[in-house]
């Protein structure tokens, strides 16, 4: 069988590192905000590019302390892409802000930059871009239409790590850039984690005391605070991994090549840029018949995945607060897409059994078309 991902697999080449690090960690007897949480920070923080990292408890976490440190004014407007991940927009509602959903791109599934201006009000204080798949989002015309309208810029990168735009990392385009660790991430920990990216000490700052129950110094609470802190034991796996994103980005981006490359045209790919440097964290491919795809692939022992099946304003959360609002690209993005094995455990060999059996659905399909006279 081809799995879609085996969490086992992808991280049995860091196993002897991870057992040695978990001992240096128990025998410490320090598992909250130590040493490796510092030394990570520091390191991923270099890694991408900007001054100040802040490890938080998850992906999440991070979204909802980033909009937290500006302190908005409630019921102020986020412009936000209507096909994310509802972690997005769990952390705008969570801040008592508004989520004013856009189109995404349907060759890119990000935002669409010339969707945003006609969303923009009075009331509009910031733009969150995801780049989604692994895929950085058209940066210089959002820089240009924030920086016309004064709107903040927070990045999404929970599944870019790595990725850039122009030789720019994600991370370093916006005011602030919440990345996840979650498991199946390019740089995932084994558990949940999370950190803030920025270049602004105040939000550094007001983000540390934030995620440690809005204290600064044992026993003195400044701010009405969150328990969110990346702990010792995920910070020093971080570190383990965060060595080796180079060699997992291009593992994945040279499978990505392959499906790229040898893939039926009946397939959409995703699209390749000049100045984008894709990671692929999910490598997504939509087509029309996609549930006969995704059962085929099954009965062949091929593993795939649907990111994501219900678009969030057709969530239950967001029920009456998008009224009589209609997304078709994304819905259409949703009803089509389909996840490919792409991890980093994949062979070179799995990728190709794939293909081959992707391209004999599709003349199976064609063939049944001519039979029946269509």
């Amino acid at each position: 069988m081809i799995e879609w991902e085996n969490l086992a697999k992808t991280n049995k080449p860091f196993f002897d590192e991870y057992k040695a690090r978990f001992s240096e960690i128990l025998e410490s007897g320090w598992f909250i905000l130590g040493k490796s949480v510092t030394e990570f920070e520091r390191e991923f923080a270099r890694y991408i590019g900007s001054k100040y990292c802040v490890g938080v408890g998850s992906g999440l976490d991070a979204l909802v302390l980033s909009l937290k440190a500006f302190a908005f004014k409630p019921g102020s407007e986020i412009i936000v892409p209507a096909n994310t991940y509802i972690a997005t927009i769990l952390a705008i509602l969570h801040n008592n802000l508004k989520p004013v959903l856009v189109e995404p791109d349907i060759g890119t599934y990000t935002i669409d930059p010339d969707k945003i201006e006609e969303k923009i009000t009075s009331k509009t204080v910031a733009i969150i871009v995801v780049h989604l798949y692994g895929k950085a989002c058209d940066m210089d015309k959002i820089m240009r239409i924030a920086n016309a309208y004064h709107l903040r810029i927070i990045e999404d990168c929970a599944q870019s790590h790595g990725a850039k735009y122009k030789g720019r990392t994600t991370g370093t385009f916006g005011d602030v850039a919440a990345f996840s660790f979650y498991p199946t991430k390019n740089l995932g920990a084994l558990g949940d984690g999370g950190a803030v990216i920025t270049d602004t000490l105040n939000f550094a700052e007001r983000i540390r005391i934030f995620r440690s129950y809005g204290s600064q110094r044992k026993g003195y609470y400044e701010l009405a605070g969150f328990n969110s802190r990346l702990d010792e034991l995920q910070a020093s796996f971080l570190r383990i991994k965060l060595k080796r994103l180079l060699q997992i980005n291009k593992h994945k981006r040279t499978l990505a090549q392959l499906y790229l490359d040898n893939l039926n045209s009946e397939f959409i790919k995703p699209v390749v840029q000049e100045g984008y440097f894709d990671v692929y964290h999910i490598f997504a491919i939509r087509y029309p018949r996609r549930n006969e795809l995704k059962e085929y692939l099954k009965g062949h022992e091929i593993m795939t995945e649907i990111h994501y099946p219900v678009p969030p304003h057709k969530q239950t959360v967001l029920q009456g607060a998008l009224q009589g609002q209609a997304f078709p690209i994304t819905e259409e993005i949703h009803n089509t897409i389909l996840s490919l094995p792409c991890a980093f455990f994949h062979t070179e060999d799995d990728v190709m059994k794939v293909i081959e059996a992707m391209n004999r659905f599709s003349q199976e399909g064609s063939s049944d078309k001519k039979n029946n006279g269509l």
